[in-house]
């Protein structure tokens, strides 16, 4: 009777451990890179370079912390107006990304005559799949968007971000309910 009930305990072990290997295996597979590239940002200033990296990729990362998917980071600027099919294809395979995101900030102010209540941005994304080819793009512009009058600048890069990533997720679950969790 003690080898029975022993027998079985151990092939129940063995079953409930294959299982779980199993599961690991298949949420492994699920998860996806996307690779970001720094924003194009306008007007070519480079004093307002480095803070709009910052605010940029810290909602990136806020954004990606709920997602199943992995963010990566290139410390390259890639022209937003003339992307080459082929240097995305060389970084998703050098990177082993699924994604690429080549995205642009454009500053503009928001005032009356010489009185400048606020600076608002419109953030851009184009989102390739590794092969280089465009799946889709986005623009939010956050003074239309939000009717945002006052706010720092930081935080208009930030609402930007977040809204064209959700307005990409949004296009791709239209074009490929299979890949709606970017």
């Amino acid at each position: 009777m003690r080898k029975i009930i022993f027998f079985t305990t151990v092939v129940t072990f063995l079953s409930v451990s294959f299982t779980l290997v199993q599961a690991q295996k298949n949420a492994d597979e699920k998860i996806r890179k996307v690779l970001y590239f720094n924003p194009e940002v306008e007007p070519d200033i480079d004093e307002i370079k480095e803070p709009t990296n910052t605010a940029f990729f810290s909602a990136v990362s806020d954004n990606f912390s709920g997602r199943k998917n992995k963010m990566l980071r290139a410390e390259v600027q890639v022209p937003f107006d003339s992307i080459d099919k082929q240097t995305i294809t060389d970084y998703c395979l050098n990177n082993d990304a699924d994604f690429a995101i080549v995205s642009k900030v454009r500053y503009f102010k928001v005032g009356i005559g010489k009185y400048v209540f606020s600076n608002q941005v419109v953030v851009s994304m184009k989102l390739f799949a590794a092969d280089g080819n465009l799946v889709t793009e986005s623009d939010y512009d956050t003074y239309r968007k939000n009717m945002r009058l006052l706010g720092s600048t930081v935080n208009s890069i930030k609402i930007g971000t977040e809204g064209a990533i959700k307005d990409i997720i949004k296009k791709l679950r239209k074009l490929k309910p299979t890949e709606a969790e970017l």
